[in-house]
């Protein structure tokens, strides 16, 4: 059932009932969670022990009235004092690509060249003549030096490969697949992509942004069988991991096409947000002048669009030259021209906008655009979001709050990236560089999320990467970057309450309240007591999704 955020009038305030409502509202429990140490979102707020659950509605928070309406047939779980909070919503994957990692090579663990190649080999004698596309690499992990065809072609003989860096933004090809994708010594770069060539001016099988496209069009497309198997396995993984609600700012069909196969199917187990290519937006307009948006298991009618690349393919847009490459500034993967149109006529036909940016020029670029669609389009509630926002001009920082656009960023990229971003931007650009704490202390609404399979499906690893930003070669025990730290408490917000505002569904998800949803994330360590560095040890015990137990012991 979809709500009106004007059913609710603020977190305390009355309630306008529905029928659904007031029977969860009132009567006997279906579930009740007691003995727990319950972190219910609201800033400040002391805590409670129990929850009643009726349905999929949270009914009752506290002992008192928890006990009350507990009957015969109430489930009774007793938590043992464990940290109880709203589930976690993770504001940024790529689920589908995700979930098809789970079954593919690892490759990020590889330990050198030869382990790199061995991994791939080892999948391609398994797969013969099969696509290899999954298991995203970082050269960061290998010595710096991007791989080449080279590297794996003995490896894997004719079997193609098209394996994504880590970020997403760059392909490695080994020399199976450049010969099916047709790209030769002549193939000229498309607008917006890089096809990396060697001295000779040869491919050297790395293919950065639009320049995959070449080879998208040639791999074949997972089936609709494969699709919705694996979306299945990444919800097991998700709910694993606490997690409630992911958004999908995606810029293809497929996984928007998966759920709505899914649900269609029945629930999802978890709750989506899907997001297609802003390029797209008139299609989006005639499904939501048709068929609404879904429901609040998939739900759509948002947009999402791209003004650069990634920091470790040197394709983000910057004001001033890469340290590492004085000959570049990145890849515009959108040109402005057609940001400022799309975005432009996607918000005045009510789609919510959001906007891949990571170089200070491209956060900038999208920050005017933003400013002068609304300008031109009228007040109202739009909630434009930048996803990742990852190096910014200190002075634009101020601008999100002033503009009410959400950053949506993934803190444990920081602790990633911060191993080598130096190298790219120079020390002087690092003011402004994942800076989460200046932009809550500005008064943005700051969201967190993951990237997957850039990064870890993991909220608690987003939430230490936040707090400690010590980076993962272990070279900052102190936290790299460590006045952009952020509390323990605003990292919870950014992955529950935040997360609930940009997704439209403050209302109803976000915090642990009578007549919210039940979703909710049960764990064995306090993470607003607990110290931070134990952080990563810290297991989820439940995780409960429109009130039914999805994870965890007697699920």
């Amino acid at each position: 059932m979809m709500l009106d955020r004007r059913t609710f009038l603020g977190t305390g305030a009355a309630l306008a009932l529905t029928a659904p409502l007031h029977a969860a509202l009132s009567g006997t429990l279906d579930i009740a969670l007691v003995n727990g140490s319950v972190w219910t979102g609201r800033r400040g707020a002391p805590r409670e022990t129990a929850i009643g659950i009726v349905g999929e509605r949270i009914a009752a928070v506290g002992a008192g009235p928890v006990r009350a309406r507990i009957g015969k047939r109430t489930r009774v779980i007793d938590l043992g004092g464990a940290f109880v909070m709203p589930a976690f919503t993770d504001n940024h994957t790529h689920f589908l690509r995700g979930a098809v990692t789970l079954t593919q090579a690892d490759l990020l663990s590889a330990k050198d060249r030869r382990d790199f190649a061995d991994r791939l080999g080892a999948v391609a004698r398994a797969r013969p003549g099969k696509w290899i596309l999954g298991g995203t690499w970082d050269e960061q992990r290998l010595g710096g030096e991007l791989p080449t065809r080279e590297w794996i072609d003995a490896a894997t003989g004719d079997t193609p490969v098209a394996v994504p860096r880590t970020d997403l933004h760059t392909y490695l090809l080994n020399s199976a697949a450049l010969k099916l994708v047709g790209i030769t010594r002549d193939t000229p770069d498309p607008a917006g992509g890089v096809i990396v060539r060697d001295a000779k001016g040869e491919p050297t099988g790395i293919l950065k942004d639009n320049a995959k496209e070449l080879a998208d069009r040639v791999i074949p497309e997972l089936s609709d069988a494969d699709a919705d198997a694996a979306m299945r396995g990444g919800i097991a993984h998700g709910l694993s991991k606490g997690v409630a609600q992911v958004h999908n700012p995606e810029i293809d069909w497929k996984t928007y096409e998966s759920l709505r196969r899914l649900r269609a199917a029945g629930e999802t187990g978890l709750r989506f947000y899907a997001m297609v290519p802003l390029v797209d937006w008139e299609k989006m307009v005639q499904i939501v002048a048709r068929e609404g948006r879904g429901d609040d298991w998939v739900r759509w009618g948002a947009v999402k669009g791209l003004a650069d690349g990634s920091l470790g393919s040197r394709t983000a847009v910057f004001t001033d030259p890469y340290a590492d490459a004085p000959d570049q500034r990145g890849v515009r993967v959108t040109s402005l021209a057609n940001l400022r149109e799309w975005i432009g006529a996607a918000d005045a036909h009510g789609l919510h906008c959001a906007t891949h940016a990571i170089g200070d020029q491209a956060n900038d670029d999208i920050l005017d655009i933003y400013q002068a669609v609304a300008a031109a389009n009228g007040p109202k509630d739009r909630r434009f979001r930048i996803e990742h926002a990852q190096h910014l001009h200190p002075a634009s920082i101020g601008r999100f709050a002033r503009q009410k656009v959400i950053a949506s960023v993934q803190p444990f990229h920081a602790i990633d990236d911060g191993r080598w971003a130096v190298k790219r931007i120079g020390p002087a650009r690092l003011n402004g560089t994942y800076a989460f704490h200046a932009l809550i202390a500005s008064g943005a609404t700051v969201t967190f999320g993951s990237d997957w399979p850039v990064a870890p499906l993991d909220p608690l690893t987003g939430v230490y990467a936040a707090i400690t930003r010590r980076t993962i070669d272990g070279a900052n025990p102190g936290g790299w970057l460590p006045d952009q730290k952020v509390t323990a408490e605003q990292a919870l917000i950014a992955y529950t309450q935040s997360n609930a505002y940009a997704g439209f569904m403050e209302d109803r998800t976000g915090m642990i309240a009578p007549g919210y949803y039940a979703d909710i994330t049960v764990l064995d360590g306090d993470l607003l007591a607990i110290d931070p560095l134990k952080i990563p040890d810290v297991k989820v015990l439940h995780t409960f999704v429109g009130g039914k137990q999805r994870f965890g012991e007697g699920a």
